[in-house]
């Protein structure tokens, strides 16, 4: 099964999941600001870009199951709570609490599992 899988479409679906994180954090960083009224809240650049990038990562993901399995989508999806972390370290400033760290190493333990014997 793991012979079937394209290269590109797994970089091309990971990359996918990558941006929809960052996007994530986008919108994150925007709810933390306060603003005058409730449509600057939702019409404002970090807002629409979010969402712009949310739905270039569907257009991408859509396309990358050209090349990869449907049973493997869902294992390459979840690598997006391991990219949120990271991100939320790095530009948000959050701690990994000891419980948000063993559920990444379970995530990336089920990601090895099912590649090698999925």
């Amino acid at each position: 099964m793991m012979s079937d899988i394209n290269v590109f479409g797994i970089a091309l679906f990971l990359f996918s999941v990558f941006i929809s994180s960052c996007s994530q954090i986008i919108l994150k960083k925007s709810a933390n600001i306060q603003y005058d009224s409730w449509i600057k809240e939702y019409l404002n650049v970090r807002v629409i870009s979010a969402y712009g990038i949310f739905f270039l990562s569907s257009f991408l993901t859509m396309f990358a199951y050209k090349y990869v399995p449907l049973s493997i989508g869902p294992m390459l999806e979840t690598c997006g709570y391991i990219f949120v972390a990271v991100l939320g370290v790095l530009i948000l400033k959050e701690k990994i609490s000891k419980r948000k760290f063993a559920g990444m190493a379970l995530i990336i333990a089920g990601v090895v599992i099912v590649s090698l014997f999925g």
